[in-house]
């Protein structure tokens, strides 16, 4: 996709993602595909999209009235309340998207989808510079980021409106307060990026100031700092080993990777809302099956992970409804406004429930995506960065398939030898044979480009499909280890 300067990438190239007015989706349907089917074809995936987010939407909420029966009186009103909001917040967001589109094209915060026939290319199939397509709207996550916010301020009364003043939880309400203004601090500052264009030495830094409310609640109200030694080196360390501040520094770090490692990870209609929604619901999971194993004497455990409920039920309703209008063909762009809500989202649920652990282990093909871009991403190791890394397109079948970047090897740095080595010998990437002048083309170095290299080139979302169900594994082995693995190396696991 390409969008308009305030919303390009600077480490990926990616623009973000997009929904139109009707006529958008229109043009797009009626000429993506290769034959007269084609149209039909996006439509029943559409289609699909909807009873498989409706049948797990039925599903996540019926576990979750069953886990609050457990619960005392005013935390399942508190419960209830929160997925009448939610509901509420998802129709409020579909409505707002579907009739602000053109509003948002006209404040210039726009895209181009360069992966679709509607996008103008030149006899060769070579895009037409500049590029000439039907325009989308950019952004949306600041509509999403918005219906949040408010959902949760709205639902502060439901929460905290029972208790008595002399027995008012002061530290769980400044908690959830601390949770909610950074959560909105990096929705604001996701949507500065979009407009302004900042540069990474500016955006790198932002999340660790919009995390800094809910660390010096963390801190003031006393939490753990600290890990459980495994049983069997408890003889060399004890049983508890405190981290002090670099259990803080590492709640930073998670904050910052969580944001952009979704933002660098993207180019594909549906990849960022999807991939979030997916994390989203395995910490959802994670919270209903912890309140439902966890002993009611450990009160203040449980609670934990209700408040990470509340926040996380009116996240995935949001996401849900711009993920129906970001799913192939994207009617809207979700822009780095939604990246950056959804990162500090997940930075936020995991302090205040307690499992940032988990929550690493949960965005594993985000650290996997990372680390194999390095290379890119870095200029000291010698692969050149294009400006989009996103998938190329087939313009005879209508699929995506792999993109590549230009690399001299006689001219690489040290460095850059041992990564091409590396590429070439254990096939971490497609390589095409040197041309005469002895450049190398080299697949991007994006989880996208090495799962179109290893399973080949497809629909769009087709290959959206093939890694949100990467994602799905990764938090299956993420469970794997959270209640398996960890059951021999820990006598008791909560």
């Amino acid at each position: 996709r390409l969008c308009t300067p305030s919303s390009r990438s600077p480490i990926s190239g990616l623009p973000r993602d997009t929904m139109g007015p009707p006529s958008a989706a229109a043009a797009v349907l009626g000429s993506c595909g290769a034959d007269a089917g084609a149209g039909e074809d996006m439509e029943s995936s559409r289609r699909l999209l909807d009873r498989v987010l409706g049948a797990l939407t039925a599903l996540g909420v019926s576990a979750v009235a069953a886990v609050s029966l457990d619960l005392p009186k005013h935390l399942q009103l508190s419960l209830a309340a929160n997925l009448g909001l939610a509901a509420l917040g998802f129709v409020v967001t579909t409505a707002t998207i579907e009739s602000t589109g053109a509003m948002f094209i006209a404040a210039r915060l726009r895209g181009i989808d360069l992966n679709k026939r509607t996008t103008k290319r030149d006899a060769t199939g070579v895009l037409v510079r500049p590029v000439q397509g039907v325009e989308i709207p950019e952004s949306m996550g600041t509509i999403a980021a918005t219906v949040f916010i408010l959902v949760m301020s709205v639902f502060i009364p439901f929460a905290f409106a029972v208790y008595e003043r002399h027995s008012f939880p002061h530290a769980d309400l400044a908690e959830y307060l601390a949770a909610v203004l950074t959560i909105t601090f990096a929705a604001f500052m996701g949507f500065a990026d979009d407009v302004l264009d900042l540069r990474w030495r500016h955006k790198i830094p932002l999340p660790f100031l919009a995390t800094l409310p809910l660390l010096l609640v963390y801190y003031a109200n006393g939490n753990e700092t600290g890990v459980m030694v495994p049983t069997q080196l408890r003889g060399l360390l004890g049983d508890y080993v405190e981290l002090g501040l670099f259990f803080y520094l590492f709640l930073l770090i998670l904050a910052v990777f969580s944001t952009h490692a979704i933002n660098i990870y993207a180019g594909v209609n549906g990849l960022e809302v999807g991939q979030s929604v997916v994390i989203g619901a395995s910490a959802l999971i994670l919270n209903v099956v912890q309140l439902h194993r966890t002993p009611t004497q450990h009160t203040e455990y449980r609670e934990q992970h209700l408040q990470s409920l509340f926040l996380l039920i009116p996240f995935l309703a949001v996401s849900l409804a711009l993920l129906r209008l970001n799913w192939f063909p994207s009617r809207v762009f979700v822009g780095d406004t939604y990246c950056y809500f959804a990162g500090m989202t997940f930075a936020a649920v995991c302090m205040v429930g307690h499992y940032s652990k988990t929550m690493v282990l949960f965005m594993l093909p985000q650290f996997i995506n990372f680390v194999y871009s390095c290379p890119q991403l870095f200029k000291f190791m010698g692969i050149p960065n294009p400006r989009h890394r996103m998938p190329a397109y087939d313009v005879d079948r209508g699929w995506v398939k792999n993109s590549y970047t230009e690399v001299r090897p006689a001219e690489l740095k040290a460095v850059g030898k041992v990564v091409f080595w590396l590429l070439r010998t254990f096939r971490l990437a497609h390589l095409l044979p040197p041309d005469a002048d002895g450049v190398v083309k080299v697949s991007n170095l994006t989880l996208i480009n090495f799962v179109l290299f290893v399973m080949g080139p497809c629909r769009e979302d087709v290959l959206c499909l093939r890694l949100l169900l990467l994602q799905v594994f990764c938090s299956c082995i993420c469970f794997a280890v959270r209640f398996g693995l960890a059951s021999y190396l820990f006598e008791t696991v909560l």
